[in-house]
């Protein structure tokens, strides 16, 4: 094997086929995609051996006060805020900030 050392490498010009041309925008490719949207109440650090106590009726204290606004996460990450809401005995959130 000789070592000639970096050579320089020339790419053609790519052509849009017929069938592209005609393709939707890059946007309109994602729309279909799942992504998962969770609303985020608060958060709350235990030890295993105080989870393993836990029985049905018990409160765990979370690190927000009551009316404050609920993280709202996409793929994990925050994108906005919100307050919680009740309509016809479903739960929702309506978003108040989107966060930049």
């Amino acid at each position: 094997m000789s070592d000639q050392g970096p050579r320089a490498v020339q790419f053609g010009m790519l052509q849009a086929d017929a069938q592209a041309q005609g393709s939707p925008s890059s946007i309109d490719l994602l729309k279909d995609v799942q992504l998962i949207v969770q609303a985020e109440l608060g958060k709350a650090r235990r030890q295993v051996k105080d989870i393993l106590k836990l029985t049905v009726g018990s409160v765990i204290e979370l690190d927000k006060e009551a009316g404050e606004p609920i993280d709202i996460l996409v793929n994990s990450k925050r994108i906005a805020r919100g307050e919680v809401v009740e309509i016809d005995g479903q739960y929702g959130v309506r978003i108040t900030e989107i966060v930049k």
